[in-house]
């Protein structure tokens, strides 16, 4: 392809959506629409797996114990717990500790721990590691039934809840993927069908001389790319500028949460939308004129 017939094409594009300025902000704004929903619900599912992978990795059995119980209790619990089958370490964690750790979580919020005083609420508990997550469920009750044991909890169901709300994330992703896609091929292939008929005459003429299909698909497909390309440049600059927000937001209220970090993630979910965008125009101007030129 000579340097003169690119300088066309380009040429050819421009003046395309200029001409149709109207259905050109249309399909741009339709296509930042559809990819700001898609890049939001892309960003709701991966936090959300992000969570349910963290509490998974955090999968152990935490063994709170009664507050009257003394030091030779305590001692004779650890040591019972450190003889249990696939137990592979048990770490004590005093009143204080429980604590210091409850206000490190909060961050910034501390000061809600005020209205206690010098009264901590907090019991000496005891964290249990295993060898395979199998063991939990097998091993809780056991503990819970051991002196001096107030309760065993472990958090096999928020993750296996948060895994369900990741599987029905992903299946409503995937339509609702299908159906922006549509949308935005909709508008976009009538904003081409619109320019084509326009340039009907023109078209027809190219044709009769023996331009090829693709020499007279080129401007139109670039056409619709020009248009996903900006409305994809739209949405991405809506959701870094939201999502960097919502994450300082978070980590000033709510700190204990598991986000992601911005950065690398929004960099590839810019990506993926710049793509899709782009693909998506291209798509709908392909669909609009495969059946003009055929006709």
């Amino acid at each position: 392809m000579s340097l003169s017939t690119k300088e066309y094409f380009v040429r050819e594009t421009y003046k395309s959506i200029r001409r149709n300025g109207l259905m050109s902000v249309a399909s741009v704004s339709t296509v930042a629409l559809s990819l700001l929903v898609l890049g939001m619900f892309l960003l709701l599912f991966l936090n959300t797996n992000n969570l349910a992978q963290y509490l998974e990795s955090q999968v152990q059995i935490t063994v709170y114990m009664q507050d009257e119980v003394d030091g030779d209790v305590l001692e004779a619990t650890r040591t019972k717990l450190e003889g249990l089958p696939g137990v592979e370490k048990v770490t004590p964690v005093t009143k204080e500790e429980a604590l210091e750790r409850f206000k490190e979580r909060l961050g910034e919020q501390q000061n809600l721990l005020n209205s206690l005083g010098t009264d901590n609420p907090f019991p000496y508990y005891f964290e249990v590691e295993v060898d395979a997550p199998e063991r939990i469920a097998e091993l809780t009750p056991q503990i819970g039934e051991m002196e001096g044991v107030e309760t065993a909890k472990f958090g096999q169901e928020v993750v296996e809840q948060l895994f369900q709300i990741t599987k029905i994330l992903r299946i409503g992703g995937i339509l609702l993927v299908v159906l922006l896609a549509f949308a935005t091929l909709f508008i976009i292939a009538n904003t081409i069908r619109l320019t084509v008929f326009a340039r009907r005459r023109e078209v027809n003429i190219m044709k009769y001389v023996g331009a090829t299909d693709w020499f007279i698909r080129w401007p139109f497909m670039l056409e619709g790319m020009t248009l996903g390309f900006f409305g994809s440049l739209i949405s991405i600059t809506i959701i870094d500028i939201s999502y960097s927000a919502l994450l300082s937001r978070i980590y000033s209220t709510l700190a204990f949460l598991p986000m992601l970090p911005p950065y690398p993630m929004l960099i590839y979910v810019d990506l993926f939308i710049i793509i899709s965008g782009t693909a998506i125009g291209a798509a709908g101007s392909y669909v609009s004129l495969r059946k003009f030129l055929r006709v």
